[in-house]
């Protein structure tokens, strides 16, 4: 058999004609920037989420994803110290804020496929609300809420930090940091949607708490954590409405928003808030305030150009100072690592009829309600912790603040109560939960019967469901 030969004259001229044939295209980089609220693909990038499956980000949404500010997202975990006690609690903010931004998406999508030419939601609408579920939590600090419910109140008292503050400072200096083009008015609006308010309460909803933002985590911690979720959330978004600038659900759907509470108050009591997870947390704390002087860390928190800069390698901080430097912060932070934790001796929930006038339990009063021992404690050697668990609202039921109606076909909203819908959901909706700690295995029996005297003298009994096993306080000698 022959071979097939070309010559070059032969390919010249293949060449020149394919030329002749091709269309002249132009590459994204020699074209316009899309403008806000553009989804052009050219410019976007997909990225894979193993709970939500393929999200688009958008080119606006890429120039915040690929700043170092948002890339430190990666490197806080969503549950904090959680992973200690359920190992597969390694996710981060990061997921959940991309998380968010397509949930946000999907919402939005929904609102305008149904009810856009009603209420005038146009693609800078869209944009806006899903940078909005995007970066809701740039302004996280490290390990969770214990950075600002924790540690700051321990170092600078009556601190009135919050991440969602700081979200917002970091959000303009982001934009000035590195050049984001976007307008100031829209940049206004992903802050706070003034004009139309039911905008902003699809990412944090503060009128009766339903928003994508605890769509994502409920979900996303519960099989992070290996545990069950009945909750549909996209009952929910498929079937929201807007009347009178309020997000409505249908009355049919009551039942799965309880759901959606009562999950979020599922995880809070046996995730996180669970017993271990808190005494790591109690730990954690001591240990950044013993390295705070030194450290300098709460200062970090005043300054969004420095701030953005803590995240949960901290830890590694505070273990990497030369000679003696912070020598007892070191040796906590050992202490965790080895699982030497501070050690429960027990709890009690808060009688419903002392709910209203409860004050929280301090190392104080545990002290003081000490009668007799062979060992006199110190505030020090005792630590207490409350915990608080609510349907969101305290102790006052959500659901009652949010509007239903009939059908799609209905123009009326309105509220249902409880006892038209079920008499078996709960009466009371918040749990108050004393929890005492000895820092010492050998102060467990101290303490945990000077925490028996103090219920005694607050309630006139013990509250507590068992005293505290003797095997514990035995082992613990």
């Amino acid at each position: 058999m022959g071979e097939y030969y070309a010559s070059p004259e032969g390919d010249s001229a293949l060449a020149a004609a394919a030329a002749a044939l091709t269309l002249p295209t132009q590459s994204p980089a020699a074209t316009d920037k899309p403008g806000y609220g553009s989804c052009d693909r050219r410019y976007g990038k997909q990225v894979f989420d193993n709970l939500h499956g393929s999200i688009l980000l958008d080119p606006l949404a890429l120039q915040f994803v690929d700043t170092e500010e948002f890339q430190r997202l990666r490197d806080l975990k969503q549950l904090g110290l959680t992973y200690l006690v359920y190992p597969g609690a390694v996710h981060t903010r990061f997921e959940h804020s991309l998380g968010v931004y397509s949930l946000a998406g999907k919402a939005m999508n929904n609102l305008k496929t149904y009810q856009g030419e009603e209420l005038g939601i146009d693609r800078i609408d869209v944009q806006t609300v899903k940078l909005a579920g995007l970066l809701h939590d740039i302004g996280h600090g490290p390990f969770s809420h214990l950075f600002e419910h924790e540690f700051l109140p321990r170092v600078i008292p009556g601190s009135t930090w919050s991440h969602e503050l700081m979200s917002v400072q970091l959000l303009d200096s982001i934009v000035n940091k590195h050049a984001i083009d976007i307008e100031h008015d829209y940049l206004k609006m992903i802050k706070s949607a003034k004009d139309k308010h039911f905008l902003y309460d699809i990412v944090a909803n503060g009128r009766n708490g339903i928003d994508v933002d605890k769509f994502d985590y409920i979900d996303r911690d519960c099989r992070a954590c290996g545990l069950g979720s009945n909750f549909q959330y996209w009952r929910l978004m498929e079937g929201m409405r807007v009347m009178g600038d309020e997000i409505c659900y249908p009355a049919k759907d009551y039942l799965s928003i309880h759901k959606l509470f009562s999950t979020r108050a599922d995880l809070h009591r046996t995730v996180y808030t669970h017993r271990k997870v808190k005494a790591v947390e109690l730990m954690l704390v001591d240990a950044l305030v013993e390295a705070n002087d030194y450290l300098g860390i709460s200062l970090h928190a005043s300054d969004p150009e420095d701030f953005w800069k803590l995240d949960d390698t901290i830890i590694k901080s505070i273990e990497t100072v030369p000679n003696n430097e912070l020598k007892k912060a070191k040796e906590i932070i050992q202490r965790i690592r080895r699982r030497e934790l501070y050690k429960f001796c027990n709890e009690y929930s808060v009688p419903k009829d002392k709910l209203e006038h409860f004050k929280n339990v301090t190392a104080q009063d545990i002290v003081c309600s000490q009668k007799s021992s062979e060992v006199l404690l110190k505030e020090e050697d005792v630590v207490v912790s409350n915990v608080k668990i609510d349907l969101t609202r305290g102790k006052d039921n959500p659901l009652e603040s949010i509007k239903f109606f009939k059908d799609f076909g209905c123009d009326e909203k309105f509220p249902i109560t409880d006892d038209r819908v079920s008499h078996l959901l709960p009466a009371y909706n918040e749990d108050r939960i004393v929890r005492v700690y000895a820092k010492k295995p050998e102060l467990v029996e101290a303490v945990s019967k000077a925490f028996e005297n103090l219920q005694v003298r607050m309630y006139g009994e013990k509250t507590q469901v068992h005293d505290t096993p003797k095997k514990k306080r035995i082992r613990s000698n």
